[in-house]
């Protein structure tokens, strides 16, 4: 994805208000739509829903209730539903089949739901109807359904969105079958507007629950009945649910590809928050986030996700959570090896084991002064309370976000760094910078994985993730600074970044970007700089 595309899922504006910068936040919404969103508003939705649970050997207790249920809800939000319970080879073929055929004819919004028996196989995924019958590893190919295939069948429809979820992962139906060895299904990455959901991280097995519902879709159920909530809030709300009840033994896992927001319940109107209202949000959210910043304590940090699932804290108080469960014993699953995994480009989360001694060597060029290049030298100096601290003055938190820069400017809280990376992931970020001077200005930013590829610095080749930023800068002359960011990290291996780029334009006049996001002629570029690691040495 290209950076003058960020701007297609939100109409972002800029201007100066009150003396601070104005930039929308989607967690404060700004319901002045892009194209892509009012048009998924106006669309027909369909849906098809699949729960087998009479298995002959493995049956399962919740997979029809759930069906059941989630068909209710979803009819309940507008979707034209198509429930089938118990299904055979031959009828979920032909479900899935006409679903596809559907989806392509009305170019609608789709979602496909799955409870019941999954497995994998070769990196392939398999949904089982309730007349399987496995004896050997090649049953599984010709007696399952295969989502690929589905996701193949869905690529090509080339409607403009999809949701696939699948609670498919209750256990292994085959005990010690010859040729299956990995648990639960495998990560795929979500195809072009298609956002895929998994009941448990790929690797692992789902709860069939104790109540009336699986463990994952008793909280689906909950959340996506929640008004105005966007579908990857709704996911996010669940995920944070399930961990929270399972104590981490299942923490669902989503991939995404969605460009333009989605409700199931759309908001009653499509207003634009005022420049007050937002500011106010933003001042309560950094408020509350200040108390609870360093709790040990899960509960504020669970409320804060919940009420803010997609805020400038969310990567934030992610991290401080998963500090505060480990600390309590909570031992939670984790994605396996999907090494050889031929459909997904992987993931990795943030590498916070820090240690004093750390060194990281950077070549900072001036790509509008090349020959004015310099070499600088990181080394840490001091772990605590959150905060790595190098010998140069530098300070950063344990995700490697800035709080205070050598020369003495001052960060407040901010995620340019994310907890956890997955090709499709987006985020945003907004906090200050408070100079020796005393001045102040407010920054935005949205930010984006966009791909996972090969990287040589001086110091190696690494297999990095490619992360596009864009936003605004506030100035201590009171003007406005549009950047745009590309950074490449590789956590399996590193702490910091591999190699960054940024560059700023001053804008000419009260609109520094145009109609998503592109240029203004009247743009000039006043900063443009390259970063490689040279060298580390990592304890």
């Amino acid at each position: 994805m290209q950076l003058e595309n960020l701007g297609r899922r939100r109409l972002i504006k800029f201007g100066l208000a009150s003396g601070s910068l104005f930039l929308p936040m989607p967690y404060a919404r700004v319901w002045a739509q892009s194209d892509g969103t009012l048009k998924l508003l106006r669309l027909p939705k369909i849906a098809l829903v699949l729960g087998n649970s009479k298995y002959k050997d493995v049956p399962l207790k919740n997979p029809a209730n759930d069906a059941r249920a989630i068909g209710e809800a979803l009819a309940a939000t507008g979707f034209k539903v198509n429930v089938r319970l118990d299904a055979t080879h031959a009828e979920m073929a032909e479900a899935l089949a006409t679903y596809v055929k559907d989806v392509a004819a009305r170019q609608c919004v789709g979602l496909f739901y799955y409870a019941g028996h999954g497995v994998q196989l070769a990196w392939r995924n398999y949904i089982l109807p309730v007349d399987a019958d496995i004896a050997t590893i090649s049953d599984i190919q010709k007696q399952g359904l295969e989502v690929n295939a589905l996701l193949e069948g869905l690529n090509k429809a080339a409607n403009p969105m999809n949701m696939i979820i699948l609670d498919a992962c209750r256990d292994n139906p085959f005990g010690n079958l010859k040729g299956v060895d990995q648990k639960g299904l495998s990560q795929m990455d979500a195809p072009q507007n298609t956002l895929l959901a998994y009941a448990t991280s790929p690797g692992n097995v789902a709860s069939d629950g104790e109540g009336a519902n699986g463990l994952y879709t008793e909280n689906l159920l909950r959340e996506l009945k929640i008004p105005a909530a966007k579908v990857e809030d709704v996911f996010k709300r669940v995920r944070l649910g399930v961990r929270v009840s399972s104590k981490g033994a299942q923490i669902p896992w989503e991939s995404t590809s969605l460009e333009d927001d989605f409700w199931f319940i759309p908001p009653k109107e499509l207003k634009q928050i005022d420049q007050a209202d937002q500011d106010r949000q933003f001042e309560e959210e950094l408020a509350l986030w200040e108390k609870i910043k360093l709790s040990a304590d899960p509960a504020p940090l669970e409320n804060f996700l919940r009420r803010y699932p997609s805020g400038p804290f969310s990567e934030l108080a992610q991290t401080q959570l998963e500090r505060a469960l480990a600390a309590i014993g909570e031992k939670r699953v984790r994605i396996a090896s999907q090494e050889g995994n031929p459909f997904t480009r992987g993931s990795s989360e943030a590498n916070m084991n820090w240690q004093a001694g750390d060194r990281y060597a950077y070549k900072n060029t001036d790509l509008l002064k090349p020959e004015s290049s310099r070499n600088i030298t990181q080394v840490v100096t001091e772990v605590s309370s959150g905060e790595v601290h190098y010998a140069n003055g530098l300070v950063t938190d344990l995700l490697g976000n800035l709080l205070r820069r050598p020369g003495g400017r001052i960060y407040s809280p901010n995620q340019l760094e994310p907890l956890e990376y997955v090709v499709g992931k987006q985020w945003v970020t907004r906090f200050r910078i408070n100079t020796p001077s005393g001045a102040a200005g407010n920054n935005e930013m949205e930010l984006r994985i966009v791909a996972r590829e090969s990287v040589t610095v001086p110091a190696g080749t690494f297999n990095a993730f490619r992360i596009e930023g864009r936003g605004v800068f506030a100035m201590e002359s009171g003007g406005v600074e549009v950047t745009t960011l590309t950074k490449w990290v590789a956590p399996d291996r590193l702490r910091r970044e591999v190699a960054m780029e940024e560059t700023r334009e001053r804008s000419g006049g009260n609109n520094p970007i145009g109609r998503r996001g592109r240029r203004s002629q009247a743009n000039r570029i006043t900063q443009s700089q390259r970063w490689e690691l040279l060298s580390f040495t990592q304890k």
